[in-house]
């Protein structure tokens, strides 16, 4: 048990970190309120999923070890948020008979789940995640390597949607608070803002 808790706690940590997945969840959470937030998470869970299966199967790491596939993850990833970023940027701007564009519109569970796992599936870091810190919890003592891999990996999907519960959570209470049009769009703005410089971060990074 104090091998699982050990991981556990270090996958809380490294779920609550910031980034392009809980940004969105965040952003979902203030916009689309808690049930749309809750299903962008599902999409992420659905990616991790396939990545850590993928480390089960042996291809994680021939990924991880594969310049060129990590490079073309890497480009796919930032020009997935450089688009989402900069549509999310338009969407507050005036069109041409200077009314403001509906900010923040109801949308289906289905397009808040597929944004997170774009997100999730095309991120270098999340591969990395799964082919060099849950292999390093791997000990032939505690069972065959396709069971240990299975169990941490559940374990870490719990810890990611703990966390991911935590940013929509935020985001659901700020909806709450029924900003003004003004501050929702400078929130969209801001969110914006960051996931295309986020996409500048993931394309110049050496992942």
């Amino acid at each position: 048990m104090s091998w699982l808790l050990l991981f556990f706690s270090a996958s809380v940590l490294i779920a609550l970190t910031p980034g392009a997945n809980n940004l969105l969840g965040l952003h979902h959470g203030m916009t689309q309120g808690v049930r749309r937030g809750l299903a962008g998470l599902a999409g992420r869970l659905t990616a991790f999923t396939l990545l850590i299966a993928a480390v089960a199967a042996g291809l994680g790491q021939l990924l991880a070890a594969s310049e060129t596939a990590l490079t073309i993850i890497k480009w796919a990833g930032a020009g997935y948020l450089l688009f989402l970023g900069v549509r999310l940027l338009w969407s507050t701007f005036r069109d041409k008979t200077g009314t403001v564009r509906p900010l923040a519109e109801p949308t289906t569970a289905w397009r808040v789940a597929r944004k997170e796992f774009g997100v999730a599936i095309t991120n270098p870091k999340a591969i990395l995640v799964f082919t060099a810190f849950v292999p390093q919890f791997i000990d032939a003592a505690h069972g065959p390597f396709p069971a240990q891999i299975a169990l941490l990996g559940a374990v870490y999907l719990l810890a990611e949607f703990l966390a991911g519960s935590v940013y929509v959570g935020v985001g659901a209470a700020v909806k709450s608070a029924e900003l003004t049009r003004r501050a929702r769009r400078n929130v969209d703005r801001g969110t914006g803002v960051v996931l295309v410089g986020l996409a500048g971060v993931l394309a110049t990074s050496n992942a």
